[in-house]
């Protein structure tokens, strides 16, 4: 699993992410001796990820890989502890949508087929006696020439056309070997949870298309057959789990207080109905929102009741840490601390096992049982193969006295380099302790990578996070004046070539910023938002989004609409700016993009447009190997061009 060494630590490359294994979430058997995990690791040859399930024995041996066909991933252990139930693509055409339903033995390594659909099988689990399994899929009526639509939702990105599909619940019974949809209707399954009796099932599902964020929780009685809302249709909710005794159901959520931007909380509600009763205050989100781009399926912040105690994930400052809470005498504690990004977990008995990162290091197993052991090295070596440069935290007071953490992350060599201020998506994400290739590869060709947490960032307070209505204020501020302190603190950042990047959100900070200024030399935009119009009829969140964030309808404030939209000043800017974006990102769709390059030929404008065909929101994390390479090496050719003159 170790990696060969060099006698000297090469420089990152855009290629090398090819050596990194990535995690996703550990199961752990009944019996606390071994944990399921899927590794994946980047073919460039292939230009996809190769997945496969690895049991590691938690009373010491060596991990061992359990499957080897490279297209497995979402593994389960089984209640006894001798199968892992996941999912596969072996057998079926790349490019072509669906995944089947396996199982294989942990003592043989025989794999068994159980089922196929067209339509991807996902969060498969074991029920409590063994024989069952569920799973959640989507259900409808593919059109793949002429679409007719009468659905709002029209496409999702990474999903394609939504318009016909809704998500439903399935069990897999192995008497039958047969899989049955257990929820029928229009709406759609997000989570699914078993309770410890096995005779009923709690999910959460979105019944309406217009406010699809307002998420309830549902009781399915597997013997009656009937399916009872316990919720008021009055909350965002993204999890579901049982207590101990099928009593009660505890779930992360908020009743949009202040919107999108309103921290999750853990509520507790009867299993039968009621109201349900808030546990926690703590002012930070519960969610792992820190960027990194060294992901494939291994984040999972749903809490977990085990014993008398709840557990879940608390994002500060950067870093993701796991707390545990009493619900009756409403105690908290944090379990694992430290700088570092917690990205999924599972609690068995008095250990807790998760997967992490931090900064300089890439996802491994770990498990606390009072103190923090790593359990697997599938990364070892990294930091001995590649020379990786460790960021500098720094924290500086804004012009309105509040306190702003930053990074800087300084290339090898003397004297003073370029430097390039990279802007996070969300706006309601975060900068932190976890692992950015990108960052790595632009240090790496001699840049210094700036980097901060503005207003509207995650990781603090509810009122930090809450830029609703004033996009390309406080948080332009925060940005603008990040780059002064850097400058002024760090003798190595040449002031006079800074350039700026960013995605999404950052994206439009982007194409804002060089509307508003001309002290950067050199702008990358990706995957961004330049016409909150269009966004507004183009996005898959576009319609409750631009009013949550920007606070209007487009037609019922035309000025506010344009007066947030980079593409009013396009005539301003100066800086030389490259635009990336995906031809199938249904997020910020390429008219975002496409309108903002246009604009800038016509007015004769320094600008490039670089479109990126099968890709969608997810290229920088998730991309085809081959495509993720070549968007890299684009802002190295721009940066290169404007910033090493």
């Amino acid at each position: 699993m170790a990696y060969g060494l060099s006698m000297k630590p090469e420089p990152v490359r855009p290629e090398d992410f090819t050596q990194y294994s990535l995690l996703s979430e550990p199961s752990v058997s009944l019996k606390g001796d071994a944990v399921a995990i899927t590794v994946y690791k980047a073919n460039l040859d292939a230009n996809e990820y190769e997945g496969n399930v690895w049991l590691v024995p938690l009373g010491g041996g060596v991990p061992r890989k359990l499957t080897s066909s490279g297209k497995d991933g979402a593994p389960k252990l089984s209640p006894d502890g001798k199968d892992v139930v996941f999912t596969s693509k072996r057998g079926i055409k790349k490019g072509t949508k669906g995944n089947g339903l396996y199982i294989v033995n942990v003592k043989s390594g025989e794999v068994k087929f159980l089922l196929r659909r067209k339509r991807a099988i996902e969060s498969p689990a074991w029920f409590p006696d063994g024989r069952r399994i569920l799973f959640i899929s989507a259900v409808g009526k593919a059109q793949d020439d002429v679409k007719t639509i009468k659905r709002i939702n029209v496409w999702f990105n990474d999903k394609g056309f939504i318009y016909n599909v809704r998500r439903h619940a399935f069990i897999f019974d192995f008497a039958t070997g047969k899989a049955k949809q257990v929820t029928k209707g229009e709406f759609d399954v997000d989570k699914a949870a078993i309770s410890h009796s096995g005779t009923k099932v709690a999910f959460t599902a979105s019944t309406d298309d217009v406010r699809p964020y307002l998420t309830d929780v549902f009781m399915l009685d597997l013997k009656g057959g009937g399916t009872t809302k316990l919720t008021g249709h009055d909350m965002e909710i993204s999890s579901v789990a049982w207590s101990p005794d099928d009593c009660q159901l505890v779930f992360l959520g908020h009743r949009r207080t202040l919107g999108s931007v309103t921290h999750e909380h853990l509520w507790v509600i009867d299993a039968s109905g009621g109201t349900p009763t808030q546990l926690d205050h703590i002012d930070r989100s519960k969610t792992n929102s820190l960027n990194s781009d060294v992901r494939k399926g291994g984040l999972n912040a749903e809490p977990k009741w085990v014993g008398g105690n709840i557990f879940f994930l608390v994002n500060d400052h950067g870093a993701v840490h796991v707390y545990a809470l009493d619900p009756t005498r409403n105690e908290v504690r944090q379990l694992v601390g430290g700088d570092r990004s917690v990205e999924a977990f599972e609690v068995n008995g008095d250990r807790l096992f998760f997967t992490s990162m931090e900064s300089t290091k890439l996802p491994d197993l770990y498990v606390y049982d009072g103190r923090i052991k790593k359990v697997t090295r599938f990364n070892e070596g990294i930091d001995r193969t590649l020379a990786l440069h460790e960021p500098e935290r720094f924290s500086f007071k804004a012009s309105d006295g509040e306190r702003i953490d930053g990074w800087v992350i300084r290339p090898a060599g003397k004297g003073k380099v370029p430097t390039i201020l990279y802007i996070h998506g969300g706006p309601k994400t975060a900068f932190g302790c976890a692992y950015l290739h990108e960052f790595q590869v632009l240090a790496a060709k001699g840049y210094a990578v700036l980097y901060v947490n503005p207003r509207g960032s995650d990781s603090y307070t509810e009122k930090f996070a809450d830029i609703r209505g004033h996009y390309a204020e406080r948080d332009y501020l925060d940005l603008m004046e990040a780059v002064d302190y850097a400058a002024s603190h760090f003798d190595f950042i040449d002031s006079k070539r800074i350039g700026v990047a960013g995605g999404s959100y950052g994206g439009y900070m982007t194409n804002w910023i060089v509307t508003q200024t001309n002290r950067f030399k050199a702008a990358v935009s990706d995957r961004s938002i330049s016409n909150w119009w269009t966004f507004w009829g183009t996005s898959d969140i576009g319609p409750y989004f631009m009013k949550d964030q920007i606070g209007c309808d487009p037609w019922d404030d035309e000025e506010t609409t344009m007066a947030k939209s980079p593409i009013r000043y396009v005539k301003n800017v100066k800086t030389p700016v490259m635009f990336v974006h995906s031809m199938e990102d249904y997020r910020c769709w390429m008219v975002e993009a496409l309108q903002m390059f246009t604009a800038l030929k016509y007015h004769g404008k320094e600008t490039e447009l670089v479109l990126f065909p099968g890709e969608n929101h997810e290229l920088s994390r998730g991309g085809k190997p081959k495509h993720r390479v070549l968007r890299l090496e684009s802002y190295l050719r721009w940066f290169d061009l404007y910033l090493k003159k």
